[in-house]
């Protein structure tokens, strides 16, 4: 085996013991080794310069957006880091501002039309458990019959981002669709999967249900650039802006800190429920002043 070969390997167990999710791992290796190919010559050999001008081709040549090129970034330096455990001189290497974008949230209305475009009940709980529970794709197609609570109306995640375990809420729109869908489809896995694969062993790929939720989008006519992702930022919105706190907000999405869950406060339409100072002040003409 080759040294870049030992190296690689280090690295996929390195990320293994450190329990980092399959999704890291394969993000990682596979940025890596897109690096490692750009630059052509042995490991022994590379540095940090090696490392700035991959990331300025990937910046400038390629124009991949400055929150692409710093995963690149968080994969090769852990490659450096960890695997080959050298020192690097890091102000070299340094991260891209990324742009703080806002996500345009969909009306309450144009949500209700999405689901009800949906082609059948598997799909209409697919996306009810994404905007009324909040989940992340990957949840969705985890989970188990035995993770849906009907009595206490909640959901249990198992193993959500992080490796962390948390409740959610149930809606009874999702409860119903799920119904629906378990009485007319009788979904079978062995590993006992709500949502199977199409091969019936594991469970369904998020492609498909980001497949599904795009079928949806054409049917319903939704012209907005929109993913299965952007429905959990609609539920951190909407609790918000239905008196929910912003501590529960954050636990029912499962975030680590706060400061992941107030960016919902600047898309929640609060101020609508918000009165202006100014209207608890006595009328102008009472103070004595001049009106111009």
């Amino acid at each position: 085996m080759s040294t870049m070969q030992n190296a690689l390997s280090k690295m996929r167990a390195d990320i293994q013991l450190r329990g980092l999710s399959t999704n890291t791992l394969e993000r990682y290796m596979r940025n890596v080794e897109i690096f490692l190919k750009h630059c052509g010559k042995p490991i022994e050999e590379l540095s940090e310069i090696d490392v700035r001008q991959f990331l300025w081709h990937l910046a400038i040549e390629r124009k991949l957006s400055p929150k692409t090129v710093n995963c690149y970034s968080a994969a090769i330096r852990f490659f450096f880091a960890v695997a080959l455990n050298r020192q690097m001189d890091y102000l070299q290497i340094p991260r891209m501002k990324e742009q703080k974008k806002l996500p345009q949230i969909p009306t309450r209305a144009e949500i209700a039309q999405l689901i009800a475009s949906c082609g059948n009940s598997k799909h209409k709980a697919l996306l009810l458990l994404a905007y009324g529970s909040g989940l992340r794709v990957g949840e969705i197609v985890r989970l188990k019959p035995s993770d849906i609570d009907s009595n206490a109306m909640r959901v249990l995640v198992r193993g959500g981002k992080g490796q962390k375990d948390r409740y959610t809420a149930l809606s009874q729109a999702a409860l119903e669709a799920l119904r629906k869908y378990w009485a007319g489809c009788r979904p079978r896995s062995p590993e006992n999967y709500l949502f199977p694969g199409a091969a019936k062993t594991g469970h369904m790929t998020t492609r498909g249900v980001e497949n599904a939720f795009t079928a949806a989008c054409a049917r319903s006519g939704l012209n907005k650039n929109i993913s299965p992702h952007l429905l959990r930022h609609c539920f951190g919105t909407h609790l918000l802006e239905d008196g929910c706190s912003l501590l529960q907000t954050k636990e029912l999405l499962g975030h680590s800190s706060l400061s992941s869950t107030i960016i919902y406060l600047h898309l929640a339409n609060t101020a609508s429920t918000a009165a202006s100072p100014a209207d608890a002040i006595p009328p102008v003409e009472m103070l004595g002043g001049y009106m111009v």
